[in-house]
């Protein structure tokens, strides 16, 4: 049974976070090649989330006019 797209929402959620924090360790470094590979990587997940997100949200929106 495919995950309900507001639980992948939440999952891109946290891994777009996860690499945010990442990113901010890297570059309070001075490890800005690596700061940027991790900001790359929390846009990707935050965009994912987004999609999720919309989705969840057609999803229930249909669902409520049943």
């Amino acid at each position: 049974m495919p995950q309900p797209s507001h639980t992948k929402a939440a999952e891109s959620h946290e891994a777009a976070a996860k690499s945010h924090r990442l990113a901010a360790e890297h570059h309070g470094k001075g490890d800005h090649a690596k700061g940027h590979e991790h900001s790359t990587a929390a846009h990707k997940s935050s965009t994912t989330a987004h999609e999720h997100s919309t989705a969840a949200h057609a999803k229930s929106s249909q669902a409520a006019k049943k």
